[in-house]
């Protein structure tokens, strides 16, 4: 089927442009959106490399291009931002809308089983889907060479993606991610309705389950946390997910931040951090 790409916004800066798309998905059986920070074109013809952001509950494409400031940091190390939506949309699926925790704005970055949700395959879209549109149609980013990132949902998505899928990305770093979703109050609810009752099936998509099968990692895990988070303590958990990056000597970085939140406040105050962790994985130099 035709994707029918088309570009629906574009906006200047820190010299590069925000450029919004809208595309037919093949995995997901909808239209999509999705944003491009580019940073500017340097005389060189040297490709940009990618680093792909993957947003929490509730979020669209929106939401980071918006609020994280990113930007200042991705011209300054060029480095393209990616930004995939948080689900399918506009399937009208009974109940897709009924909670903000599941459904429209919850895809948790899985391929999701059961027959209702067979759409739900947001960890295709990204791992597959997206790079090939990227490198079909746009010949100024250079997908092989790529990080992922992410906060929330979309923290516990890029650590999973990352992980499952080391030989396609340089480096991973997540704010406030859900680490071990199968023993928290979301991650319950959403495998449970994506993927049915078989906890075995869960652990696929868990980091801290995860960690002790792909740990033969090139660059150090970057998580930051903050302390003043009201999902910090019962539905993040990433102290489960440190003790089992010990067991196996897996390299992360978990910073606990005092007095921040879970909001995009706090996410605007480390990014520059996060975007440096990744421009050094990508082996650019400013």
């Amino acid at each position: 089927m035709e994707t029918g790409l088309s570009e629906i916004g574009s906006t200047k800066m820190f010299d590069g442009y925000n450029k919004r798309y809208k595309h037919h998905s093949t995995t997901l059986g909808c239209s999509m959106t999705f944003s491009i920070y580019f940073p500017p074109s340097s005389s060189s013809s040297s490709k940009f490399p990618v680093l792909y952001w993957l947003s929490g509950l509730t979020c669209t494409d929106e939401n980071f291009i918006i609020k994280s400031g990113a930007q200042r940091a991705a011209s300054t190390h060029g480095i393209a931002l990616v930004v995939p939506d948080t689900s399918p949309r506009g399937l009208n699926i009974e109940g897709e809308a009924d909670s903000y925790d599941f459904g429209v704005g919850a895809g948790f970055y899985l391929n999701a089983t059961q027959e209702k949700w067979k759409n739900w395959r947001m960890y295709d879209y990204v791992v597959k889907e997206l790079p090939k549109l990227l490198s079909d149609n746009f010949s100024q980013l250079d997908t092989t060479r790529a990080s992922i990132s992410g906060h929330s949902m979309g923290g516990h998505g890029a650590l999973t993606i990352y992980l499952k899928n080391l030989d396609k990305y340089k480096s991973v770093s997540a704010f406030a991610p859900i680490a071990n979703p199968i023993n928290c109050p979301w991650g319950g609810k959403a495998f449970t309705n994506y993927l049915g009752d078989n906890k075995a099936d869960w652990e696929e998509y868990d980091a801290t389950c995860l960690i002790s099968k792909f740990n033969n990692l090139s660059a150090t895990i970057l998580i930051d946390q903050g302390e003043n988070d009201q999902f910090y303590p019962d539905q993040l958990l990433p102290n489960k997910f440190e003790e089992a990056c010990k067991k196996v000597n897996a390299p992360l970085l978990l910073r606990l931040q005092p007095g921040y939140d879970h909001s995009y406040y706090f996410i605007a105050t480390f990014i520059e951090d996060h975007i440096s962790h990744h421009a050094q994985a990508l082996k650019l130099k400013l």
